[in-house]
């Protein structure tokens, strides 16, 4: 009877794992499809920014990071659990790169997990953010990360950060920071150079900085959905490996169970058969 109940038991689990399993590979094709997506938005912003900056003073909006300035920190998690080191790793990455500079950063945690982690490293944020759990809310949630990132860190922060994991091979996962102020000039200097696509070039109504600036912060937006859906797609993609693990490891004690079931029931049987025997015998003799 305890052998048939753990067998059930088992049987559920690997159920409940093998639906999760369906849904990280769901997820992980989701926001895989939503990263190749944004390359088109992405490339009609560095397009608009291109027309600014031949206007607009590169220097400007690419002076490096003021010694001793506020560093705006903005880290990707996850909410949930069964995802191995993943929080850890981004957390590793956000304590290396910042080093003696953590004391003086503004960090905003994107999850539950990781500001747990990163409160653990001394870290602890300033602000927080759930994890969207679809494609649809990342917009909403990434619009309120920039409103309350401006709101609090405002002018003072030289240097804005993004922490995230990346999609490898596989299940396997890497950890990104990328500056996103100030902007880098290279970068800004090769988009300047964009040939139009056709001949007929654009003309900007209004202010030229003031039109840049909108741009701009397009372009924070754009990168903080890519990093968003990557990080989603590495996590979904962790959670997957770790419930094809837990799903083999429940098919070998499925087995193990099978196959103790089946010898106490073999041993209950020839136990019987046993009693039989002897009583058979014991008859025998009396006659």
């Amino acid at each position: 009877m305890v052998l048939g109940r753990k067998i059930n038991n088992a049987g559920d689990l690997k159920a409940v794992v093998r639906t999760m399993k369906a849904v990280a590979a769901a997820n992980v094709v989701q926001f895989q499809q939503s990263v190749q997506a944004l390359a088109g938005y992405y490339r009609t912003v560095a397009r608009g920014l291109s027309v600014c900056f031949r206007e607009v003073d590169v220097a400007g909006w690419t002076r490096d990071a003021e010694s001793g300035g506020k560093v705006g920190a903005i880290v990707f998690g996850s909410d949930q659990g069964m995802v191995g080191r993943f929080n850890e790793v981004v957390v590793g990455q956000v304590a290396a790169t910042l080093g003696s500079r953590a004391a003086q950063a503004e960090i905003w945690a994107i999850g539950e997990r990781v500001r747990a982690e990163l409160a653990e490293a001394n870290l602890t944020p300033a602000g927080f953010f759930a994890v969207p759990d679809s494609v649809r809310t990342i917009p909403a949630v990434m619009t309120k990360l920039i409103v309350a990132s401006e709101s609090r860190g405002g002018r003072e922060t030289s240097e804005l950060l993004l922490f995230h994991n990346s999609p490898g091979k596989g299940a396997t996962y890497e950890p990104v920071v990328r500056r996103l102020l100030p902007l880098d000039g290279i970068w800004l200097r090769d988009i300047a150079g964009f040939r139009w696509p056709s001949k007929n070039l654009p003309e900007i109504a209004g202010d030229m900085v003031d039109t840049a600036r909108g741009f701009v912060r397009e372009y924070l937006f754009v990168s903080l959905f890519r990093a968003c859906a990557e990080s989603l797609a590495s996590e979904n993609a962790s959670r997957l490996a770790a419930m094809q693990r837990a799903d083999q490891n429940i098919d070998d004690l499925l087995k193990e169970l099978h196959q103790s079931f089946n010898r106490e029931r073999q041993n209950g049987i020839d136990g019987e058969l046993f009693d039989v025997i002897a009583d058979f015998t014991a008859l025998g003799k009396s006659k």
